[in-house]
């Protein structure tokens, strides 16, 4: 998918590929779930709560069974518009996350601010208010980082035009956090 191609392309310009580091991947693609893995120098933890993807981990996201600091990088593509605890997702992704770590980011985006249904429990009112039964948000941008500042990450937003090269037809934006 052109989402995983532009993943693994910024991920190549923050790794040098030198370094021995641990990676942590929730609901890996299978592309970069083999790509990842063949790599000598990463510490790879595919993770899929669900068991819809390839994962040798099963780690929830507000509660990740690892001691501080663990992670060098993280990729969080398409995942925090499941989670119903957002607040409690991004804190255990921060301390998770070694002080030099960097988290990626992306969900669907919609313009001006979150929308969330709070009483939207069930999969039919999930399908009717956000357009996915399993999303419990749609998440703006500016939104999305004002959530993660307040998480303690320093947030870069990174909007790139389409790219015939890596497929990608539309504006894609990801999220690129650091430790404040």
């Amino acid at each position: 998918m052109p989402r995983d191609r532009r993943l693994f392309a910024e991920f190549k310009k923050e790794y040098s590929g030198n370094d021995i580091i641990k990676l942590l991947d929730f609901s890996p693609s299978r592309s970069l779930y083999r790509r990842l893995k063949k790599s000598r120098n990463i510490q790879y933890f595919p993770t899929d709560l669900s068991t819809d993807f390839i994962a040798e981990y099963q780690y929830d996201i507000t509660n990740i069974p690892v001691e501080e600091g663990f992670f060098d990088y993280i990729f969080c593509y398409h995942i925090l518009e499941h989670i119903e605890d957002d607040a409690k997702a991004m804190a255990e992704l921060y301390r998770v996350l070694k002080n030099d770590g960097k988290v990626f980011v992306q969900t669907p985006f919609k313009e001006g601010d979150i929308y969330e249904v709070p009483e939207a429990k069930t999969d039919e009112d999930r399908l009717k208010y956000f357009g996915q039964a399993d999303h419990v948000r749609l998440y703006s941008v500016k939104g999305l980082a004002e959530r993660l500042e307040k998480a303690g990450f320093i947030v870069t937003i990174k909007t790139f035009d389409q790219d015939n090269d890596l497929g990608s037809s539309k504006k894609d934006t990801i999220l690129l956090l650091k430790k404040n």
